[in-house]
């Protein structure tokens, strides 16, 4: 699939200029936010608490004192709801951003979004576009419970008809939700809760990846290791430890979770021979299982050891206090890594 370019009405665009600064991934999100309304007055925000509050995250902090009560809008606490006007909108020529304040919140929107918003474009012969973007702050590592630190994304990737992406740093943070925005497709869009707070350096006037686009961030020669979202830093913070002992992790960033990127790591997977997949989401039936199965499929002769998955158990997200022994971690990604190379 060809990768479409960020639509942006650039004669729209305020003037300014591109200033490097550090900035943190939940800041990157809410600067990304605020660029597209500054675009596109057809762009609007809603969800429970987004406006007065800014998102119990404060990701859309200041957008309604700037943009207003008609483009920031404060929902009712109701899901389905907020997915079903969503709709609406964006067949009347709005882009809605929708926020779900936590991942297990999305399940009372569920009909609403694998019912319509996947189905209309098809339903319509193409002639019904929805660009809807659904923002859902996913995973653990906050120190709370079930329905605020579950991985929901492979039901949305499973689903025809939806784009499902996931940013894992402060700058895919601020140029993703814009090209999620101005894609005429449905995209959910999923954002490391755990990592809000995480900064790095941002110069504007770089240019970003396509949307749907994985990406190599270290080379290595002895085994592929594969994240996205929350784990990313996991991964490279694995190829540090393993450099240490002399092992050499060639590390990529999925980014894009439906479609998947995977030529990549096709290409380093025939180089190194090894796999190890790392997710907070359970294994079974998981974005890591369909890596798994589609290396094995691509690359069976060049593979010296099974394909190893790190993921969270199959069992609902426990009490906070079991948290750290539930989530992948460095020592357990370190541990897949020896077992791989030990074959």
């Amino acid at each position: 699939m060809a990768a479409p370019t960020m639509n942006r009405p650039d004669s729209d665009m305020p003037d300014f200029e591109p200033k490097v600064q550090t900035i943190t991934l939940a800041k990157g999100i809410n600067m990304g936010l605020r660029a597209a309304m500054e675009a596109d007055k057809k762009v609007l925000v809603m969800g429970e608490d987004v406006g007065k509050l800014g998102g119990v995250f404060r990701i859309t902090d200041g957008l309604q004192k700037d943009f207003g009560e008609e483009r920031v809008l404060d929902t009712p606490l109701a899901e389905s709801g907020i997915i079903g006007t969503a709709v609406g909108l964006a067949m009347r020529g709005f882009r809605p951003v929708c926020e779900i304040q936590f991942d297990g919140f999305i399940f009372p929107g569920f009909d609403q979004i694998v019912s319509q918003v996947a189905k209309l474009h098809n339903r319509s012969k193409g002639s019904i576009k929805l660009p809807i973007v659904i923002r859902v702050p996913y995973g653990g590592g906050i120190g709370a419970v079930e329905h605020h630190s579950e991985s929901p994304e492979a039901y949305f990737a499973h689903t025809a008809g939806l784009k499902v992406v996931s940013c894992s740093n402060p700058v895919d943070a601020y140029w993703m939700i814009q090209q999620a925005i101005w894609s005429d497709d449905p995209v959910l869009f999923f954002e490391p809760k755990r990592r809000y707070y995480e900064k790095a350096q941002f110069d504007p006037a770089v240019s970003p990846d396509p949307l749907w686009s994985s990406r190599q961030l270290t080379s290595g020669k002895d085994v592929t290791v594969v994240g996205y979202g929350p784990t990313v830093r996991i991964a490279l913070d694995g190829a540090a430890a393993a450099a240490e002992e002399g092992k050499e992790l060639e590390v990529f960033d999925l980014r894009t979770l439906s479609p998947l990127d995977l030529g990549p790591v096709y290409e380093s997977v025939r180089k190194t021979g090894r796999l190890v997949t790392i997710s907070e989401a359970p294994s079974n039936c998981s974005i890591s299982s369909e890596v798994a199965a589609r290396v094995q499929r691509e690359c069976f002769y060049s593979l010296q050891a099974p394909v190893l998955q790190v993921n969270g158990f199959d069992t609902p997200y426990p009490m906070s206090k079991a948290e750290e022994e539930y989530l992948p971690d460095l020592d357990k990604l370190l541990h897949a890594v020896d077992r791989s190379l030990g074959y």
